[in-house]
């Protein structure tokens, strides 16, 4: 733990108060006088870790992201972020709870190879949630307003990336259509019995082996688990080739940064699942034929890489009757998704309208039309002439 990066504080040449990163620029902005100062350039090649080095050397490349980093912990929903003063934590952008606990020195975390600074401005997020909530159908009236009460706060998510070449063995069932045709009878309308034919399909198996390789490149794996694996998902694609640069602690000045709460080898674990479903699907086109059955798989791991990545989220959560949603924007896309209620009173006023409107046409063609008649017109009485 002998890396710590100098105090990373950024103050305004013009009134000294303490810079922000200004989303979608190379610039920190002051929040008080408005002045922009660039940030100095950064590579935009990010350095791959090799995981065999990792896993034997010591803790080098564990530090501080910055020596004024401060870390809490929310008591509700036990998530653990670091922010840089003089940003305080109000409420817990995961749960909306209240931080009561007091911040503490941010413990040293593995550095980050790389980030996606922020694109999407806050004002920009917030009327993408607005216009997320305007089509959200049955949706209660005072969630809208309850939203806009909420405070979008900004923060980058720990993910992993993992690269890996593998080569796999199997071992399995190439199954091949034919089709026999078969006699049968049946009764037709009459009672009368008939012979008839059909093509029956049939399979013939065949046992196989082989072998298959890939290279797996930037498998995506979420370092955090404060939200839910298919929830992020959800904020995909991250456009990593496109956008991602190498670290720099400019682009954090302002917002919230969430510690992995997944260890590098754990998520290691996760991204060989995530591999050995293309791995299952490479085995099948394969195998080849009309079907597949596959007996065994062994699949062999090497030039193992790894990236510790920062990722932007606008984040809100709120309280809707005692029961807490979340709503996340992809702050470099713009992609909105999120969890909410659903009013019971909307969804029964529509379902009342609809079988309304339904009895009503069921009742307008039960009515014999054919056999009203408009009432005969009387004679009118002619005037006799004088």
């Amino acid at each position: 733990m002998n890396s710590q990066p100098a105090t990373q504080k950024f103050p305004c040449s013009g009134c000294g108060a303490d810079l922000e990163y200004h989303p979608g620029t190379t610039s920190l902005k002051c929040p008080y006088c408005g002045r922009l100062e660039a940030i100095a350039p950064t590579p935009q090649t990010v350095e791959e870790r090799s995981f065999d080095a990792h896993a034997y050397q010591n803790q080098t490349r564990f530090a501080k992201l910055s020596t004024t980093a401060l870390e809490v912990r929310c008591s509700d929903c036990g998530a653990s972020f670091i922010f840089e003063p003089p940003h305080t934590a109000g409420k817990c952008p995961f749960c909306a709870s209240n931080i009561v606990a007091q911040p503490t020195e941010a413990s040293p975390t593995l550095e980050p190879e790389g980030l996606i600074p922020f694109k999407v401005s806050q004002k920009q997020a917030r009327q993408q949630v607005q216009d997320w909530l305007k089509s959200r159908w049955f949706a209660p009236t005072e969630l809208k307003q309850l939203a806009q009460q909420e405070r979008l706060q900004g923060v980058y998510l720990p993910f992993w990336t993992y690269d890996a070449q593998t080569h796999s063995t199997y071992r399995g069932e190439r199954g091949e259509h034919y089709y026999v045709t078969e006699t049968y009878t049946e009764t037709n309308a009459q009672g009368e019995t008939e012979t008839k034919t059909r093509q029956v399909q049939h399979t013939r198996w065949h046992s196989v082996s082989g072998r298959v390789s890939r290279f797996f490149d930037d498998v995506l794996v979420p370092g955090t688990q404060s939200i839910e694996t298919h929830r992020l998902a959800c904020l995909e694609p991250w456009e990593l080739k496109q956008s991602l640069c190498a670290y720099n602690p400019s682009y954090l000045a302002g917002f919230e940064a969430q510690r992995s709460q997944v260890p590098v080898e754990d998520g290691l674990q996760i991204a060989k699942n995530i591999m050995s479903g293309t791995i299952t699907s490479d085995v099948r086109w394969d195998i080849g034929g009309d079907e597949q059955r596959i007996h065994n798989i062994s699949t062999t791991y090497s030039q193992i890489t790894f990236k510790h990545l920062l990722l932007p989220v606008w984040i809100t959560a709120y309280r809707y009757r005692q029961k807490r949603y979340q709503v996340m924007v992809n702050a470099l896309t713009g992609k909105v998704h999120g969890d909410r209620p659903y009013s019971v009173w909307k969804i029964a006023s529509t379902v009342g309208a609809v079988v309304a409107i339904a009895l009503s046409i069921f009742l307008l063609f039960q009515i014999p039309w054919d056999n009203i008649r408009p009432p005969s017109r009387s004679p009118v009485p002619t005037q006799p002439q004088q």
